[in-house]
């Protein structure tokens, strides 16, 4: 149990950093700073279920968020972490629609 919340505080705190890096600024076709940041916080919580998660891969799957709607990309294992993985991206407050883009690798 130990290790997995060291990749979940390893994870949130690299995400976080990043975050904190990039600042207010507005990205893409975004109207507001505050949409920027609601989103940041939205794919750190779905890349925190995903971490806490054993079937889904963290590492593997790629998530960006633009005005609630979730993308999820990269590779899983099987059928069934692609579906928990979206799952989950579902299950988090703050989505509005999650594209499933994830690749089952063969």
């Amino acid at each position: 149990m130990k290790p997995r919340f060291v990749l979940v505080s390893i994870f949130t705190a690299v995400t976080l950093a990043t975050a904190a890096t990039t600042g207010c600024s507005v990205m893409r076709d975004q109207e507001r700073t505050g949409a920027y940041v609601d989103d940041t916080v939205v794919t750190t919580r779905v890349k925190t279920k995903f971490a806490e998660d054993s079937t889904v891969s963290a590492m593997a799957i790629n998530v960006e968020t633009m005005k609630g709607v979730v993308q999820l990309s990269g590779f899983a294992k099987s059928s069934m972490e692609k579906s928990k993985a979206e799952e989950l991206a579902r299950s988090v407050k703050g989505v509005v629609d999650v594209r499933n883009d994830i690749i089952v690798r063969a």
